[in-house]
């Protein structure tokens, strides 16, 4: 949550206070600062997997005839995953038009993370 100093009406940053050791909320415009109540500064919240709602239906994403492992469906929309994880930054999610199941290729075995490419299976 975002605050204001009272007397020039501009926002309260967060600053380190070396001297002080503490965290807090000076003005950039003012010599202003307060101790904040809050220590946290930046919250990343991070998506579940599987939060995709109706992207069977977007018109933007590319089309593709894979077959859906759920229902038999010749028809999917794909995409890449956005949170950049190594681990999955170049693999290709699809979801089915029809029913809307989330899956990855099927011929695509293992992925170790390792190389910076998909690997086979190790065993």
């Amino acid at each position: 949550q975002a605050s204001l100093h009272s007397e020039c009406n501009n926002l309260l940053y967060p600053r380190a206070d070396p001297a002080r050791r503490i965290l807090v909320y000076a003005c950039r415009i003012c010599q202003y600062d307060e101790i904040g109540e809050n220590m946290r500064v930046y919250r990343n919240d991070l998506v579940t997997p599987g939060v995709t709602i109706d992207l069977g239906h977007d018109p933007t994403l590319p089309h593709s005839n894979m077959r859906c492992p759920s229902c038999g469906h010749d028809g999917a929309v794909f995409y890449q995953d956005q949170s950049k994880r190594r681990e999955t930054r170049l693999i290709l999610f699809y979801m089915c038009c029809k029913c809307g199941h989330s899956f990855m290729d099927p011929d695509l075995k293992e992925y170790t993370g390792t190389q910076g490419g998909v690997a086979a299976d190790p065993s």
